[in-house]
């Protein structure tokens, strides 16, 4: 089934590349030149996925992703935008936002990220996404956390987090990859945000004594459970 994508960007020359771009790599595309008839389309069309510019006329992005997001709890958000502002960031993030890509960026990157956004949506057995960490069972696609019959919720940020220390338990995960992977570069303030998140984290595993997150000085996190 061909993916069909709702692109909201009001600069006409970068909307088309974009539009055409993903056209060429097999998707159906829809492009709105601002918030307001953005809109307008997303209520006549079914979407795979919203690609959303953050600064457009008439309704900026955020407020755009918001009643997306309370039309359809699922369906997966990006934001375009040259504002790097950890609140700009956060803000994205709070309006409903799954991903946030900083202009300018390529168009392989943004192919990358639209592919691990459409594959996350897919549906799949709810058992099948399961995973072990200590005596806690970790939900990524809920975002929850299991542990002795009560249910720990994690943030988007949180999850994608505990994901990559997953996929390298017993291992060291390096700092610059997860930073760039999750946050998009690797300053100093995402550096101190992340240490903020495995701090939240290591918080959210307590309940099981036999789990750590360590800080491995100058390389990165390692998860042992």
């Amino acid at each position: 089934m061909k993916h069909t994508i709702l692109l909201a960007e009001d600069e006409p020359f970068l909307g088309k590349v974009i539009k055409d771009s993903l056209e060429k790599e097999g998707y159906a595309v829809e492009l709105a030149p601002d918030g307001k008839r953005a809109w307008e389309i997303y209520k006549s069309h079914a979407f795979s996925l919203c690609i959303l510019d953050v600064m457009m006329p008439y309704k900026d992005g955020f407020s755009l992703a918001s009643q997306i997001r309370n039309d359809d709890p699922k369906i997966p958000l990006m934001f375009l935008t040259a504002k790097s502002d950890i609140k700009d960031v956060m803000a994205g993030y709070a309006s409903g936002g799954n991903d946030y890509l900083k202009k300018p960026f390529s168009l392989d990157e943004l192919f990358l990220r639209v592919k691990e956004l459409l594959r996350r949506a897919e549906p799949e057995n709810e058992k099948s996404d399961e995973h072990r960490i200590g005596s806690y069972v970790f939900l990524p696609k809920r975002q929850e956390l299991k542990h002795n019959g009560e249910t720990v919720k994690l943030s988007h940020r949180e999850a994608q987090l505990l994901v990559l220390l997953l996929q390298h338990k017993n291992q060291v995960l390096d700092r610059k990859s997860a930073l760039l992977l999750l946050w998009g570069d690797d300053t100093f303030f995402n550096t101190r945000t992340m240490d903020v998140y495995i701090t939240k984290l290591r918080k959210k595993l307590e309940g099981d004594q036999s789990i750590e997150i360590l800080n491995i000085r100058g390389f990165g996190y390692k998860l042992i459970c």
